[in-house]
Formats: structure tokens, sequence, C-alpha cells
């Protein structure tokens, strides 16, 4: 028994699902194969039922709920991913749910709920974060007697989650040096964990959160779980303020190191993903093959598997992605450029200013102080981020004023 999680409760979990969830594939990659220098698979939890892996747990948790407990139904809250799970199971096994949703849940996400869960499944929004929806689900509960459906901190949740192991090892023939898994609340990688050190496995375990949401790291760095002081919220389906209190020690104590990865290589993840190998990922779902970018604590020496958690992207969302990685790859930077009002101001600066290979994908005028001038917000998009170097020199050599806008400034809220 390990922190009140069994490896044989994650094989019955996989018993039990077995007839319900899909055998997602295992496929290589050869991009990534060829960055890291060995064999990379990718766990394709983006094509399970309700295209992610948290259908695993939610309905391995209800579907093991006595009829007392049926009949008085659940309650749940939801980055999205958890919701579908829940509302999935609800159809399924003819319970009454609720499902609590931050206001940041993308749209798509919020129609999947609906449509999976039809009349067993009521969607209420509430709260600006996961967290803060999770508070009024335990306050429904509490006033309701619905049992509360937690997306991660619920050993039978985590054991369902952890049935993604038992797949990846009998799908892996030349078995795995490295696994790869995405870190929100900590079920999957903890129920993963529990499986494989129980089996022997010496499989080196990554989890990879958010550098914008980094409470394993946290939790890990200050010896318990904290509650963060704030979220970025883009990685929505692993934007979570507090670990679990089940899953962080099954993490400290089986997994071998925890990464965080910037939102903005996420985003040139989710885009390599769907260019090459036609994956559509969602930002969670991007984090573990995005951690390859960077250096492990641990060299692989054989194949590493990356779990692609989930494939609930909302398609509006690919502007926001592309300018994110492009920020991030340093190809894209913005300028604020005062023209004085006379004649080839401008021509000055398309000849004079811009390179070769230097695009304006955005002009827009801020304001205009007097008669003279005129400042304008200018976006620029560079053939490759080396050009920076001599678009800046260009610029400082100009008779023109201007001023590079840094990224984080409160400008980029509009941008973004």
């Amino acid at each position: 028994m390990t922190h009140g999680l069994t490896a044989q409760a994650v094989t019955e979990a996989a018993a039990r699902l077995a007839p319900v969830v899909r055998r997602t594939p295992l496929e290589r990659s050869d991009r990534l194969s060829e960055r890291l220098g060995a064999p990379v698979l990718l766990k394709r939890e983006d094509v399970q039922l309700c295209r992610s892996f948290k259908v695993r747990g939610a309905y391995n948790l209800i579907s093991s709920l006595t009829d007392d407990e049926r009949a008085r139904g659940v309650v749940c809250a939801s980055a999205g991913n958890h919701g579908q799970g829940v509302a999935y199971a609800c159809r399924r096994l003819g319970i009454e749910g609720r499902v609590f949703l931050p206001t940041n849940t993308p749209r798509q996400k919020r129609q999947r709920i609906a449509a999976i869960g039809g009349d067993r499944v009521e969607l209420v929004i509430g709260g600006r974060s996961y967290d803060e929806a999770s508070e009024e689900a335990h306050r429904d509960s509490a006033a309701t007697g619905a049992v509360y459906v937690h997306p991660f901190d619920d050993p039978r949740t985590i054991a369902g989650q952890g049935t993604v192991a038992t797949e990846l090892v009998e799908q892996a023939a030349e078995g795995l040096d490295t696994v790869l898994v995405p870190v929100g609340g900590g079920g999957l990688i903890a129920g993963i964990a529990v499986w494989l050190r129980a089996c022997g496995s010496p499989v080196h375990i990554v989890g990879v959160e958010a550098a914008g949401a980094p409470s394993m790291g946290s939790a890990l760095a200050a010896g318990h779980p904290v509650t963060l002081g704030a979220v970025d919220t883009f990685v929505d389906g692993a934007a979570v303020g507090r670990v679990g209190e089940v899953t962080f020690p099954i993490v400290r104590d089986l997994v071998d190191e925890v990464v965080a990865v910037p939102e903005g290589a996420v985003c040139s993840e989710m885009l390599d993903l769907y260019q090459s190998e036609g994956i559509i990922a969602e930002p969670a779902g991007a984090l573990a093959s995005a951690a390859l970018r960077f250096p492990l604590d641990r060299a692989p020496k054989g194949p590493v598997a990356c779990i692609v958690s989930g494939g609930n992207n909302d398609v509006s969302r690919y502007g926001e992605v592309l300018e994110r990685s492009l920020l991030y790859e340093g190809l894209r930077h913005y300028f604020l450029v005062t023209f004085p009002q006379e004649p080839g101001a401008l021509r000055h600066f398309l000849d004079q200013v811009l390179g070769p290979g230097d695009d304006i994908v955005l002009f827009e005028y801020v304001k205009k102080n007097n008669r003279e001038t005129g400042p304008a917000l200018v976006g620029v998009e560079l053939e490759q981020a080396a050009d920076l170097e001599g678009l800046v020199t260009r610029m400082d050599a100009s008779p023109l004023e201007i001023e590079r806008v840094p990224p984080g400034s409160p400008l980029f809220t509009f941008l973004l």
C-alpha cells in the first residue's frame, strides 16, 4: 500500500474500465525522436473518450458508488476535461450530476460537457479559476448531499487515471527509459507512479507543469502543498493553484523530477504537434512533449513516452497560441514608433529600418499627441530570431523615435 493507494487498485480499475474506455495508441514521433536522439513515443489520450484521460478517473469513481450515493447524485468542479468525464459517466450510468466550471473554461469544453451529459448533467459557471469553482462545488455537495467527484485528489480517481500506465507497459515492446507526464493537481502522475513502482519498473518519471502554475514544484520546495498566489490559466487543463493532499506525497516519494515549461514553449509544441504529427492537442496535452525542448536532470538512454493528455482545444484560441509561440521564439516584436506628420516618414521606416525578411503584422495609431507627431504600435515578424539585432541597430540609427514594447508590458494584454 502506498499513501492510501495500491497498485492493485489501479489494476482493478483497468479491468473495470476495459469495456468502457478506449485503449489509446502509443505512436512514435519521428520529429521528437530526431531532436532527442532516442525513440519518443506519444501516448494518445487526446483520442480517448471525451478526448482526455480524465474520463478514466471520473468513471472509475462514479461506477464504484453505492446505490444510496448514486441516488443523491454527483457534483464536481472542472476546467473542462474532468467535467466531460463526469458527464459521460452520469449519462451512461443514469446518475444526475452538476458540473461547476470556472469562467475561463473554453466555450468548446462547455458545449462538449452539455452535449455529452445531455439531460443528466447541469452546468454551473462559478469562480474565475478552477479553485474557486471547486469551492462552490464543495458548498453544493455539503448543502445537497451530492457526492463530490474530485478531479485528482481521490484514490478512486487516481487509480482510474493511473490505468494509462498499464497500457503503456503493455504497448512499449522495447521497454521505457523515461515517462513524461503533465501535472496539474497530480492525479495522473500519482496513479502512474504508484503502478510503475509497484511493478519494480526503473523508468525515470518526470512531471511537467506550466511555468505559470507551478503548484507541484512549489509544494516540493515547501515540503507540503501550498496555495499559489497567482495562476496563469492559459494551460487551463493543468492550471491548479494547489496540488492534492493525497497526490503530493506520492509525487514527492515516487517521481524523479518535476519541471516547469514556459507557456510560449507549450504553444510552439502545440503547433509542431499539429503540423508534424497531425495531433490537435490542448495546451495541457502538449506539456509533456514540450519539456523535451529543455535538458532533463537525467538524459534519456532509451525509449521515452510522453502523455498527450487531451485534445479539447478550442480552434478560436489558435490566434493566441500562434502569438504566444512567436513571442517566445523571438520572431515577433512590438514597437512604439513616433512618425512625424511629414511626407516620407513611413517610407523611411519601410525602406531603411525594416530588413528584407521583416514583415509588419500590426500597424495601429495609438493617438495623436499634437499636430506634428502620431505614435503607432507596430508589430514586426522576423524571418529568424537572430535578425532582431540588425533591426534594433537600424532603429537606433533612424531619426524616428522608436521604443520597444517589452514582453510583460500592459500593452500585451491587448495583443494576446
